[in-house]
């Protein structure tokens, strides 16, 4: 669970930050160049992923012989559990902040260039452009997509966790994904794999409509 709220609270802005940046570039070229860049991560396998992570970390790896190289000790990160979660976001920020800034870009897009010509009229520099103009036009594909993430908070993907976890870790590592793997398939108890499963389910569930409904109070934005 605090693994979910960390990783909404710290990449959940991200993409929406790196879609501003984006739509303020003019030359064409650079900005095709960043995006493609910052989209290719999402199409390398997890495995991958964690792999390229093992060998930045490692006590001999590019990091520890930059602390080294400071005058510091070498960090046994992958055993260390309060690392465990920095680099989990970290890497999920790098994997996937291009590709969800997708539909930011897309929801930018769509705003009417006449709304920041007279906001540049009446004086309004880029970040008070951003603010008034930028940020309120994209503010429904934003509460949208924040319901959305609400309602798999307790969905944590667990196959990069699985490969990167270990009994050193657990303490700070452990989901519900990963928890059931190890007692519903690896245990043998299906039938509390299967149980587990099905509370999971309705709580994000409950977790989605909650939001949902909190949202169409305050800002009358909705998915039904």
């Amino acid at each position: 669970m605090q693994l979910s709220i960390f990783n909404i609270i710290f990449s959940f802005p991200v993409p929406i930050i790196l879609a501003f940046l984006l739509n303020e570039v003019r030359h064409s070229w650079y900005k095709r160049a960043v995006q493609t860049i910052s989209y290719l991560p999402h199409f390398v396998s997890t495995v991958i992923i964690v792999g390229m992570l093992v060998n930045f970390v490692a006590p001999t790896g590019i990091v520890n012989n930059i602390i080294v190289a400071l005058g510091g000790e070498p960090i046994h990160f992958m055993v260390k559990p309060e690392w465990f979660r920095p680099l989990y976001i970290i890497t999920g920020i790098w994997q996937n902040a291009g590709w969800n800034s997708i539909i930011y870009i897309a929801a930018l897009s769509g705003i009417d260039p006449q709304l920041y010509e007279a906001a540049y009229v009446d004086g309004a520099n880029k970040i008070k452009q951003i603010w008034y103009v930028s940020l309120p036009g994209i503010l429904p594909t934003i509460i949208i997509m924040l319901i959305l993430a609400l309602g798999s908070i307790l969905s944590v993907g667990y196959e990069k966790i699985i490969l990167m976890y270990n009994t050193a870790t657990y303490e700070t590592a452990d989901v519900i994904n990963t928890y059931v793997y190890r007692r519903g398939v690896v245990g043998g108890e299906y039938s509390f794999g299967t149980a587990v499963g099905l509370f999971q389910s309705v709580i994000n569930f409950m977790f989605i409509v909650t939001a949902n409904r909190i949202s169409r109070k305050i800002s009358t934005i909705s998915l039904w």
